[in-house]
């Protein structure tokens, strides 16, 4: 299918476009300058890991436990970006002999994600040159490709605006302003987000496009598989807590009880929930834009699923 994008919209592509060109930027040059990490900072911020509210570790622990959730971190956007950066390429097909300005702009996005993906993936080495072993990532990029991707289009379009949306926060609300974070992890964020901001500009554009589309029916059935996307997600989190939590009782330095790697699992999950689903869904940029396309009957299914996950957050 070919589309032509509506004239206002073509300034915003075009807009993209330019930020583009003007903020390009290199991973070696610009983002690692032969740089590795040092263990003496931390890597993610309070306000993502909820590292502080962890009453029985030290400070030293909680500076721990931001290198662990920091690299989960890291390898998250990494695993996202696989299926973000094949579902753009797909889309950017119905523009392909259409407008070349929206073409342009969402060939550019795609390409971006191809470099995001890279370096998170010299970043996940950069750490496990520090690190002590047995860290574990348990999901694989390909097989979570699989399953977003064998959702609707909106579904999946819907997931990616509210993942470059939340990265917009992250970085302005909670890593910007640390200034004890690691200088290299800092610097990794600060040109994600420079990027993600043209993204998640071009996610809405071509959302609402897709929504624009939509009958009743097949609108519905995208709320069911959005509502199934998130509850992957979940899933997937609360694996990745588990190990995350065992792995840092071990490289703590000290013998952490039963009872207080639970504890510790509980609140690695909930600032999981909170970094990937909460941050996202409580943003007036995407909540509005969502129950802007969706009718009253459908919001009450989204946060009915949603509504446990947002309590344990």
């Amino acid at each position: 299918m070919t589309t032509t994008a509506a004239p206002a919209n073509i300034k915003r592509y075009a807009k993209c476009i330019e930020i583009s060109k003007r903020i390009r930027w290199d991973i070696d040059r610009d983002v690692i300058r032969e740089r590795s990490f040092d263990l003496e900072h931390k890597f993610l911020p309070d306000g993502l890991s909820f590292a502080d509210r962890i009453a029985s570790l030290t400070t030293d622990e909680r500076r721990v436990l931001s290198h662990v959730q920091g690299r989960t971190y890291a390898n998250m956007f990494g695993l996202v970006e696989r299926f973000i950066g094949a579902k753009m390429l797909e889309v950017t097909r119905e523009h392909a002999l259409g407008d070349q300005i929206a073409l342009e702009a969402l060939v550019r996005f795609t390409d971006e994600e191809v470099k995001h993906q890279e370096l998170f993936r010299r970043i996940e080495r950069l750490i496990a040159d520090k690190m002590p072993a047995g860290y574990q990532f348990l999901a694989q990029p390909n097989d979570v490709a699989d399953f977003v991707l064998g959702k609707s289009t909106w579904a999946v379009l819907a997931l990616t605006c509210h993942i470059e949306i939340f990265t917009q926060i992250h970085y302005r609300e909670s890593i910007e302003p640390d200034s004890k974070l690691s200088p290299l992890y800092k610097d990794v964020f600060f040109f994600h987000w420079k990027e993600e901001s043209q993204h998640a500009i071009l996610d809405e554009l071509e959302w609402a496009r897709e929504n624009a589309r939509l009958g009743e029916d097949a609108r519905d059935a995208a709320v069911d598989d959005l509502i199934a996307l998130v509850a992957g997600i979940d899933g997937l989190l609360q694996r990745q807590a588990i190990v995350d939590s065992e792995y840092f009782a071990r490289i703590c330095g000290r013998e952490l009880s039963a009872n207080a790697i639970a504890e510790i699992n509980t609140h690695v999950l909930n600032a999981y929930r909170w970094q990937y689903i909460v941050s996202g869904v409580k943003e007036p940029r995407f909540s509005d834009a969502l129950l802007s396309m969706i009718n009253e009957r459908q919001a009450k299914r989204v946060f009915e699923a949603l509504g446990p996950i947002m309590q344990s957050a």
